[in-house]
């Protein structure tokens, strides 16, 4: 390998590892909103897991993470605003990313 063929090569091992952390930090930050909504909502135990995790898959549904706020704004709506909803998947997010990156 020439030394080109080397930087490229560890530059996509960075990328890649990079989106790994990306990814996990989103579905943590994803499951943390959704533990958090369960417990406005009510919900305990497997039942708030449950809703987290529904949350999460939410995030399948499109890029970004508008497909997540939609689900959670409509599932709380009467009990938070939407401007407190995407407050909170901030905050999270950097809980998420701090996470993450603890582990990693």
């Amino acid at each position: 390998m020439t030394t080109f063929e080397d930087r490229e090569s560890a530059f996509e091992n960075k990328f890649m590892h990079d989106e790994g952390l990306r990814f996990r930090a989103e579905a943590r930050c994803n499951r943390l909103l959704g533990l958090w909504a369960a417990e406005i909502l009510g919900k305990t135990g497997t039942e708030a897991d449950a809703y987290a995790a529904s949350v999460v898959k939410a995030d399948l549904e499109e890029a970004g993470h508008e497909d997540v706020l939609r689900k959670v704004n409509a599932d709380l709506e009467g009990h938070v605003d939407p401007a407190t909803v995407r407050a909170k998947r901030g905050e999270f997010l950097l809980v998420a990313q701090a996470q993450v990156l603890s582990e990693s």
